[in-house]
């Protein structure tokens, strides 16, 4: 187990701060809590669950009746909110962080998306021992980043109870944009359900809480739509892998309320504005399990930050946001009308909302919400299939794909599917077989140049269920930096992982092994550069979080790729980042999917 001593010199070493200043990022200077170029009431001053400004925070975990969605639950609260309430910092300031545990059982605060000593980075087993019940830790962290970010447990099923909360870090220096207020909105996903029951539920029937199955209406719909024999093919392959097309997400609204600063859609928590200004929005996605498409109908939105980074301006009408993604983004409206902030579900199982409005009492229409989404063949993409054994498909007539227009399989390069056996679909188990293999190998050549993007890709895709035709929506090809990443090196190797699971055991896992079943950590070189590669051999999406370091995701973008925390590997997806591993110690890498992270899609990455 990791030592939890404090490091008193973590970020001497670290390339990133170097080039900061470019950013607004690196200053040593600190401001008062509100930016000299912002109105002096423009701060989230009204966030719902109260906010607890730095340096020095004190913070009491407990476990309480509060009410949610006009119903009595026993959340895990932060100083008597559940959501905990926003933690404001300053770059530049030496923050002090007091968590006094009045839990039965340990606990823990990870510090979303900071860069920090390992031991202050909260994870127990990894790089402290947890908080144990009656006790008080103090994290120690110096503030050399602004941004949006969020905090959370890292002790078992804590964080599906409300242990969340939103943290944002003032920036020393004048940000790429302008606003005249703020606001945070933190989105959660809360079941009444004991978390372990959920857990429990999903190992017994992977679908358990799918309850948007296809019906005969639709059958026909697909008939008359794609034909009889592609239909039928198209239901005798799924019958085959046990999931439904449907099966968008693993936990949904049959047993989840959505909530948006911890207020139910019907509660219609408001954020109020004046006609004109420029406002601020830092969305948070601190939910266990979901996904949300997030609009605001009737205002145009624009995108400038992703992950608590800056990024080029780019206006879009709609954003998937994955769990653990933050974005922030400007909006202005200029009438004296109220306007609805929907964050709809992936899966279109339901859905949070808060009104964006001049007075408080004022709401607006609900947009109609969108039918659930077939996982077609488009959601896998070409080369999720390469490798794959299909060949057990036994029953499968083929005849009937001839004369499938399948032109409008965006980003799918079907060449690559010569020759597949495709036996291994029938479980979806991905963990035997030449998936599976570890590759840490340097590669003499064939390696793209650095800000290419990797083929297998689909930067480009909204993502199932979105019709790119109806709106503008942001996608990751749209992610671009306003300055370079001061570490300019080539990288020196390539490692590929992959991300595998067996969807009738309810086991995820990297390269076919479960947490459990690994011998020791993946091992980055201190202060190499490395290209790190995720290719997702599963139908389902996963956000994939490292700590402790930046991941530069190499999508297209050359010089000015961005620098995300986070990054979501849709189904078949391949997906690339740049690395430099100038954080020594211990670091947890996991899918961000709670559920998913606790059936072994977890692994620790040694810096040495």
């Amino acid at each position: 187990m990791a030592s939890s001593r404090v490091i008193t010199h973590p970020l001497s070493r670290r390339q990133l701060l170097k080039g900061g200043a470019a950013l607004g990022i690196g200053s040593a200077a600190a401001l008062g809590l509100r930016p000299a170029w912002a109105n002096p009431w423009g701060q989230a001053n009204t966030y719902a669950k109260g906010i607890e400004e730095g340096p020095e925070v004190a913070l009491a975990i407990r476990r309480e009746s509060l009410d949610i969605d006009g119903k009595q639950a026993r959340p895990i609260s932060i100083n008597g909110t559940s959501p905990g309430p926003l933690i404001r910092l300053k770059e530049g300031q030496d923050a002090v962080l007091r968590v006094t545990n009045l839990l039965d059982e340990p606990t823990s605060i990870h510090w979303h998306g900071l860069i920090l000593p390992p031991g202050m980075d909260g994870v127990p087993g990894v790089s402290f021992a947890g908080i144990e019940p009656g006790e008080t830790f103090t994290y120690r962290i110096p503030i050399r980043q602004n941004g949006t970010y969020w905090y959370h447990s890292h002790s078992g099923m804590q964080e599906q109870l409300g242990h969340a909360g939103p943290l944002i870090i003032d920036a020393a220096e004048r940000e790429p944009f302008r606003y005249d207020r703020e606001h945070v909105l933190l989105l959660t996903d809360w079941t009444f359900e004991d978390p372990m029951s959920v857990f429990r539920n999903l190992k017994t029937a992977e679908g358990y809480y799918n309850f948007q199955e296809r019906t005969i209406a639709d059958f026909f719909a697909d008939v008359r739509e794609k034909g009889f024999a592609a239909t039928a093919d198209m239901r005798g392959m799924w019958a085959k892998m046990r999931m439904s097309s449907r099966d968008i997400a693993d936990v949904t609204g049959s047993t989840y309320t959505y909530l948006l600063n911890g207020h139910s859609p019907g509660e219609n928590w408001t954020a109020l504005f004046k006609a004109g200004e420029r406002i601020r929005l830092r969305v948070i996605n601190g939910s266990a399990m979901s996904y949300f498409d997030v609009r605001i109908p009737g205002l145009k939105m624009t995108v400038v930050a992703a992950d608590g980074q800056p990024v080029q301006p780019v206006p879009v009408d709609e954003f998937r946001i994955a769990v653990a993604e933050t974005y922030d983004v400007l909006v202005t409206p200029e009438d004296d009308t109220a306007y609805t902030i929907f964050a709809e579900s992936m899966d279109r199982s339901g859905y949070a909302r808060a009104t964006l409005a001049p007075r408080e009492g004022m709401e607006s229409d609900i947009p109609e919400r969108r039918r659930i989404a077939d996982r077609g063949m488009e959601a896998m993409g070409a080369h999720g299939m390469a490798g794959m054994d299909h060949s057990g498909m036994e029953g499968m007539d083929h005849s009937g794909m001839e004369g499938m227009d399948h032109s409008g399989m965006e980003g799918m390069d079907h060449s690559g599917m010569e020759g597949m056996d495709h036996s291994g679909m029938q479980g979806m188990d991905h963990g035997g077989g030449g998936m599976t293999k570890e590759t840490s190998k340097t590669r003499e050549n064939g390696m793209l140049a650095s800000g290419e993007a990797q083929p297998g890709s689909r930067y480009g895709q909204a993502g199932i269920g979105i019709d790119p035709e109806e709106r503008r929506v942001l996608v990751y090809r749209d992610l671009k930096a306003f300055t370079p990443w001061p570490d300019r090196r080539e990288p020196g190797r390539e490692m590929e992982l992959h991300l595998t699971g067996n969807m009738e055991r309810y086991m995820w896992s990297f390269d076919g092994k479960k947490f459990s079943e690994v011998t020791g950590p993946i091992h980055f070189e201190k202060d190499e550069r490395l290209r790190l590669i995720l290719v997702n051999d599963t139908m389902m999406e996963h956000p994939i979080h490292l700590h402790g370091m930046w991941m530069e995701l190499e999508n297209g973008q050359g010089e000015l790729i961005p620098r995300k925390h986070t990054l979501n590997v849709k189904p078949g997806e391949r997906v690339s980042a740049l690395i430099t591993a100038d954080a020594e110690g211990s670091w947890a890498f996991h899918c961000h999917l709670l559920y998913h992270m606790d059936a072994g899609m977890f692994r620790v990455v040694k810096v040495s």
